[in-house]
């Protein structure tokens, strides 16, 4: 149990991309209805700031409201397994208390499903070296495949780098500095169990990802035998599931 406060912020998202805690839970709620979320988003916030920081080894726990008027994103990074296996064995954790007064304050929350992922890529091509706009948006693109195989799931992640790189003229996990139509970057986490991707992409706006499904019809770069690739690529169950968020609240640990 770490001896920190919780400090919340309203403006500071977290960096995918950083270099520690690349183990990262994602995972969404559905509470039905505009009001809901917001009286969701506000009682998440009283439970984590009326606490102590639960476990040091978690870095940062980020909520975002989607843009459906509904659910809500949950993305928490850790520093490795073995600070996650810890913090679950507690029984001083806290967590059970944070959610039951979560449910008091808002009954018949649906919690959808959890996300046990590790960063693999970063696709960095549309900040312009690290610098000037600040998302908007986080877009939120899901892939499954047929079984386990994490070797599949990284090839299709190189892939879409692949696409996004043809598309906008190269620079991929370097940067870049042109205008890429509102996508500022792109982190695509692989579930620890094979078979999922999360692309979790930063867009300078709500409005610029639709417009980029809008001109593309149905993806963020142009067609053309790369993206195409990506499209047919062997073991991919389904459509993509994509979903927008805004960003709420994140939540770091504070010593005095």
């Amino acid at each position: 149990m770490s001896a920190a406060t919780t400090t919340l912020s309203t403006t500071t998202l977290p960096d995918p991309a950083g270099d520690e805690g690349r183990l990262t839970f994602i995972s969404t709620w559905s509470t039905g209805s505009p009001e809901r979320q917001r009286a969701t988003l506000d009682a998440i916030a009283r439970a984590w700031q009326t606490r102590a920081w639960p476990h040091e080894g978690l870095l940062s726990y980020t909520v975002y409201a989607g843009a459906d008027g509904s659910t809500v994103l949950h993305h928490s990074r850790w520093r490795d397994e073995a600070a996650y296996q810890d913090f679950f064995a507690s029984r001083a954790n806290g967590r059970d208390a944070r959610n039951a007064e979560i449910d008091a304050a808002v009954p018949g929350i649906e919690r959808l499903g959890l996300d046990k992922t590790e960063l693999y890529r970063s696709w960095t091509g549309g900040r312009g070296g690290g610098a000037g706009r600040e998302a908007g948006a986080i877009v939120i693109v899901q892939a499954d495949f047929e079984g386990p195989d994490p070797d599949r799931q990284r090839a299709w992640v190189d892939a879409v780098v692949d696409a996004l790189d043809g598309a906008f003229g190269g620079n991929g996990d370097a940067g870049g500095s042109g205008d890429k139509g509102g996508l500022l970057a792109a982190h695509f986490h692989v579930s620890t169990d094979g078979t999922r991707v999360l692309n979790y992409a930063e867009w300078e706006s709500e409005q610029a990802h639709i417009d980029a499904l809008a001109a593309a019809g149905a993806g963020t770069a142009d067609p053309g035998p790369k993206w195409r690739r990506v499209r047919e690529f062997p073991g991919v169950t389904g459509d993509d599931t994509v979903a927008r968020y805004r960003f709420a609240y994140r939540f770091v640990p504070s010593r005095a």
